[in-house]
């Protein structure tokens, strides 16, 4: 005569299957060929922004790789040392947090606007969208290009005088 078998109980199989899960997410994750991404917060590490993005105004010269946009007003914008952003799109006065990481990374985010009403609303809202796409930019003599996260153009800046 065999002697009863038991069974586990389903406390026990339950966190046999939990740990299971947990050991293949973690061996998944140690084979991975890419290092985890850093946000520009994490490069920064709180310290003041510097370099020639920050403390500059730039002014809108592009929209994509040649459009160029008629606004009531001209559209511009600076990062403070403190990671703050300013300026207008055009339309509105705009503000927000800037960012900048490794490889000339990038990240304008919470961009909060005013609210006037003006004929050109969407081609001001195509400026904040660039800006909020930015993924990293680069400097060539007085001219700013944004790229967005697929590597494209997304707009152009020009340094104010």
């Amino acid at each position: 005569m065999t002697p009863p078998v038991s069974k586990p109980s389903f406390f026990t199989r339950r966190w046999s299957a939990a740990g299971a899960l947990a050991a293949a997410v973690t061996l998944l994750a140690a084979c991975s060929s890419t290092p985890p991404a850093s946000t520009p917060d994490e490069a920064g590490g709180g310290k003041p922004l510097s370099g020639e993005v920050v403390d500059q105004r730039w002014n809108l010269l592009l929209i994509g790789t040649h459009e160029r946009l008629d606004l009531p007003e001209s559209a511009h914008f600076r990062i403070a040392p403190d990671g703050r952003i300013s300026g207008s799109d055009g339309c509105n006065r705009f503000t927000g947090k800037a960012s900048l990481g490794d490889k000339q990374r990038i990240s304008i985010e919470e961009l909060a606007t005013t609210r006037k009403a003006c004929p050109q609303l969407d081609d001001a809202k195509r400026v904040t969208d660039m800006l909020e796409n930015a993924y990293r930019y680069l400097i060539d003599h007085d001219r700013l290009v944004f790229f967005g996260p697929d590597s494209r153009v997304i707009g152009g800046w020009r340094k104010a005088n």
